[in-house]
């Protein structure tokens, strides 16, 4: 029993010494005014390890535990030691960027051990994720639905901890990438974390795993993100990017606080995703038609209207796209830019100097022929935005209305004349995203009496019958299971519904006395152009999507 509490005491005792350490090294971190790292909670990327030998190291008392790309960062046990400066000099001289991070020397004695592993550790690669072609079509011939994407992550969480992390990174990145998914949610609950994708809108859950693998996880995307690794209270975002098959894909981090740890989401920008034709958006023919021609106008304004996540930014690259030429300059205003256009100025806004009005005056004075605002937020934006479309330039910008017929009472509601709409605005739009039935496993059926009636009011209310399909009593749903191209979803893609209201004479009129939504709404209804809800049940009666994936994006109950 004596020897048992001994034992105890000396382990009790070890505990404390190490721990003593820490907080001394991270005391000191704010002396140096360096980032602290402790490396028992990072893993250590073993191609970074190899660019100094172990004598190197020890010497130095540093040891390099991360590398993305040419940027690397070095944990020292003291960064004024002039054997670190010789060593990060050595690093710079061969093209590397290095960041320093103070570090415990019992936190480097992690590091060394991992020099004994170098002979052996094959499954780490330069670049972190970098990941080769061979690898991604070995992945991706395993993943056929999202239960395989689990189980190649359970088996991942299995290996030996030295090489786990960065396996179960490219088994979630190689998985979001292969079933299209837009994020990867980490979400910390109480016994464990969740890991969900978003899929065609929708978050699917994917899996959930151990705290200990998330906070390792977690590390790993911070450093490799350029977050601080100390902060832990305070919300940080930040980018990393992944190349596979010689495409560079960049996705946008976001850390939360959160009541268990932080969580983490990772957004996916694949320029792939961003890059739909105008054909493609769903556009009916007679609407795209007319959109065409006011694309093609020299001035004026086209606005897309609806909530965070309804494809707007899409529509408006798909405008400029069409519309991009060697003879027109084309400068936009952004917050953030997400996808990166050839042939365009884009520009990014920040919080203190750069805001979109300051943005816009700015852009004005480059001489543009178009210039795309990102958004309408506020009564300055409004005005040099209007002031633009009235003089010689087409203006592209979004607002966040409900509907088409919101756009003009919210235009009015930030200081805009409503004698000055009808000559600076050629189109106002509204779109929502509805997820694509797959046409792989799709199943056809009769209408509901119920489902029918409510098709039949739509139906009677479009006023282009060119539009409806000569069928109006079949409805199709997603396959229960789904099948291998949709990854046992039933739905495939998403494809946006419109509805769009064209500047004209009755239009112009009805302005003048400050209209309501719906006053506007209402003489827009000769236009002839379906509404979101006629679009939609369109779509229904083509099986381009079904009626349940209708209701969940707009509001049915009304006409």
């Amino acid at each position: 029993m004596v020897v048992f509490a001994d034992a105890e005491q000396n382990k009790r005792i070890d505990f404390l010494k190490k721990r003593e350490e820490e907080e001394l090294a991270q005391m000191l971190s704010y002396k140096y005014g360096v980032e602290y790292v402790d490396l028992s909670l990072v893993a250590i990327n073993t191609d970074a390890l190899r660019l100094l030998t172990e004598a190197e190291a020890r010497e130095a008392e540093v040891a390099v535990f991360g590398q993305v790309g040419k940027r690397l960062s070095l944990a020292a046990r003291a960064p004024e030691n002039p054997k670190v400066k010789t060593i990060v000099a050595k690093l710079t001289d061969r093209g590397f960027a290095v960041t320093i991070f103070m570090a415990s020397q019992e936190s480097l004695k992690r590091a060394y051990d991992r020099y004994a592993d170098l002979s052996y550790a094959t499954e780490t690669k330069a670049g972190v994720f970098e990941l080769s072609d061979t690898e991604l079509e070995e992945l991706l011939g395993q993943v056929k639905g999202l239960s395989d994407i689990g189980a190649l992550i359970h088996d991942a969480i299995q290996m030996k901890r030295t090489y786990r992390i960065t396996r179960i990174l490219e088994v979630i990145l190689a998985g979001g990438l292969s079933t299209g998914a837009s994020d990867i949610h980490f979400e910390p609950e109480e016994a464990a974390v969740r890991l969900r994708y978003r899929l065609d809108g929708v978050l699917v859950d994917v899996l959930t795993f151990d705290h200990e693998t998330y906070r390792l996880t977690l590390s790993r995307l911070k450093l490799l993100s350029g977050l601080k690794l100390n902060i832990t209270d305070d919300a940080q975002d930040g980018r990393f990017s992944i190349k596979i098959k010689g495409e560079e894909i960049e996705l946008r981090t976001s850390v939360l606080p959160g009541n268990y740890a932080e969580t983490l989401v990772l957004r996916i920008l694949n320029p792939k995703a961003i890059a739909v034709a105008l054909e493609e958006l769903g556009l009916e023919p007679t609407l795209r038609a007319r959109i065409e021609k006011e694309i093609l106008k020299p001035t004026g304004m086209i606005l897309t209207t609806g909530p965070t996540g309804s494809g707007k930014t899409t529509t408006l690259y798909a405008f400029m796209r069409t519309i991009n030429s060697p003879g027109s300059k084309i400068i936009t205003i952004e917050d953030p830019i997400e996808y990166h256009l050839k042939g365009l100025v884009q520009t990014q806004v920040d919080k203190k100097n750069y805001t979109f009005a300051a943005g816009l005056r700015s852009a004005l004075r480059q001489d543009p022929d178009i210039i795309m605002v990102g958004e309408i937020r506020d009564a300055e934006v409004a005005e040099v935005a209007i002031n633009a479309a009235l003089t010689g330039h087409l203006v592209f910008s979004t607002l966040h209305t409900n509907d088409a017929a919101g756009s003009f009472p919210r235009l009015i509601d930030l200081g805009v004349s409503e004698k000055v709409l009808s000559s600076a605005i050629n189109v106002a739009m509204a779109q929502r995203l509805v997820r694509k039935l797959c046409i792989s496993c799709r199943k056809q059926r009769p209408a509901t009496p119920e489902e029918q009636t409510l098709i039949d009011r739509y139906v009677a209310s479009i006023v282009d019958r060119s539009l409806v399909p000569p069928q109006t009593n079949t409805v199709y749903d997603p396959a229960p299971q789904g099948c291998e191209k949709c990854h046992g979803r039933g739905y495939k893609g998403r494809v946006g519904i419109f509805e769009a209201i064209f500047m004209d004479r009755k239009i112009e009129e009805v302005l003048r006395s400050k209209p309501s939504e719906r006053e506007i709404a209402l003489v827009a209804r000769e236009q002839g152009t379906p509404n979101m809800q006629e679009d939609g049940i369109i779509k229904i009666l083509r099986g381009i999507t079904s009626l349940e994936e209708l209701q969940r994006v707009v509001d049915l109950t009304a006409n």
